[in-house]
């Protein structure tokens, strides 16, 4: 990512670029296009040699196996080992992209993201003129898997960040760790770390004809016993190698690490590739003791749940007390023609050509408790809407030309009171305009919080005139 890349917009690819390679379990030599995409497309998969098939989403719910790999399938279409173009696709910024196949697995080439992340490089990534709407988590998010004794937690942060530790009791990998503090190091620190395996797992893939596509060159092997020669010939044979050989405990025909703990950071590699499958862009700081695609997966869904759960606090204002107003309450009284008892909007802290928040601390000394539920003090619904009107008022004020305005209510429309509000709060006014100012009438959205609770909401429209 250059310095100029904006991460609060959608990015797709500027170019149409391809790759070709063999599936790893499938053996099948496979095209796979990436096309640029729409806004808010995502990630889907097309299988162009199945006809009159229709694209699958990357979406945590349609995958169907995880024993080589993250598959997923919906219908006749199925497409495997999803996670290292993802991987890529997300350490590069991209959000929207059609992925074309013309076979059911995507090309393992070295077993890393680095050879996707060239052919992206190549391609081009172009921002696109459409907010990225970030799902930040707000509370820790985990999973623990007993059988497995996988450990996986999301904790609240302002980036998207990860840690990985890995402990296979392998006197060869030992225990590792492995850290993403940015998206922007991705590239550099995880794209290039491949896949790998124990020589007993790869035995036992080659004796169920499970691994047709392997190569020495395409996956790391852990050797973690001692090597017959026998089975020395039988490797090399199945590779298609004079020899293969490993200086004693190590890795098969002594291949050089690109990293000391290239295993753990490849195992980070998979946790960003399965994580996309939540079809949400997320900040937060997960860390994966132990994981795996089948862990990987159940906590993409776990996740998932949490954001649509929790989706409609996305849009909620952050109050920080401690930032200055951008309008104090003198500068509001010279905008409206309010006073006390009456003005009842304490400052602005956000306002844009199109939004604003207002601020009013509810307290016990305000006027209308002493008649309003006498011992229950509870602050009228409609001063709640004349509060949003007020903080409307504003921002229609401030898109008008220079000069002095009034508002005045001409509808509401959809008002609701969800939760009371009381002595103590801190109501959050929010007004949205819902469409472009007309000939003086403005249309807006109004919810008021308190905290991260909707407490009413309501449409208004008001009329702007001229003070003569």
């Amino acid at each position: 990512m250059d310095s100029n890349f904006n991460p609060d917009k959608q990015h797709t690819l500027a170019s149409t670029i391809t790759i070709s390679g063999t599936g790893l379990h499938t053996g099948i030599n496979v095209d796979m296009i990436l096309k640029p995409a729409n806004p808010g497309f995502g990630f889907q998969f097309q299988r162009t040699d199945l006809a009159g098939t229709s694209a699958i989403k990357a979406d945590c719910d349609l995958v169907t196996d995880t024993s080589r790999g993250t598959t997923l399938e919906q219908g006749p279409v199925k497409v495997s080992t999803v996670e290292h173009i993802l991987a890529a696709l997300v350490g590069m910024g991209i959000d929207n992209c059609l992925i074309e196949l013309n076979g059911p697995e995507v090309p393992i080439i070295d077993g890393s993201s680095a050879p996707f992340i060239k052919i992206i490089e190549e391609a081009g990534v172009l921002e696109q003129d459409a907010a990225k709407a970030w799902y930040t988590i707000d509370n820790n998010i985990s999973y623990y898997d007993e059988k497995k004794r996988v450990e996986m937690t999301a904790l609240p942060s302002t980036d998207y960040k990860l840690t990985t530790l890995i402990d296979f009791n392998s006197p060869v990998l030992g225990t590792q760790h492995a850290g993403l503090k940015s998206m922007k190091d991705f590239k550099v620190e995880i794209a290039p770390c491949r896949t790998f395996c124990f020589l007993h797992e790869l035995e036992m893939l080659l004796d169920n004809n499970l691994i047709k596509g392997g190569d020495i060159n395409n996956a790391i092997v852990v050797v973690d016993k001692t090597v017959t020669e026998d089975e020395m010939n039988r490797l090399a044979k199945a590779f298609g190698r004079q020899k293969v050989e490993v200086k004693s405990e190590g890795y098969l025909n002594n291949v050089e690490l690109r990293f000391p703990n290239e295993p753990a950071r490849h195992k980070l590699l998979d946790v960003i590739g399965d994580l996309a499958l939540i079809g949400y862009p997320i900040k937060g700081h997960i860390i994966a003791n132990r994981p795996g695609h089948s862990t990987n997966v159940e906590f993409a869904k776990k996740i998932k749940q949490y954001i649509k759960k929790n989706k409609h606090t996305k849009d909620i204002p952050i109050y920080d007390p401690n930032q200055p107003p951008v309008y104090t309450q003198q500068q509001i009284e010279k905008t409206l023609p309010h006073r006390f008892p009456f003005l009842l909007v304490d400052k602005i802290v956000e306002l844009t050509p199109t939004l604003i928040v207002g601020i009013k601390n509810v307290t016990f000394n305000e006027y209308f408790f002493q008649g309003h539920f006498p011992g229950n003090p509870v602050m009228p619904g409609v001063l709640q809407i004349e509060a949003l009107a007020q903080t409307g008022g504003i921002l229609c004020i401030n898109a008008m030309p220079e000069g002095q305005y009034d508002t005045y209510f001409l509808k509401i429309d959809n008002c609701k009171f969800k939760q009371k509000v009381v002595p103590g709060d801190t109501m959050i006014l929010k007004m949205e305009l819902a469409e472009p100012i007309r000939r003086g009438i403005c249309v807006m959205k109004g919810s008021v919080y308190v905290g991260n609770k909707l407490c009413t909401e309501a449409d208004l429209t008001a009329q702007l005139v001229k003070r003569n």
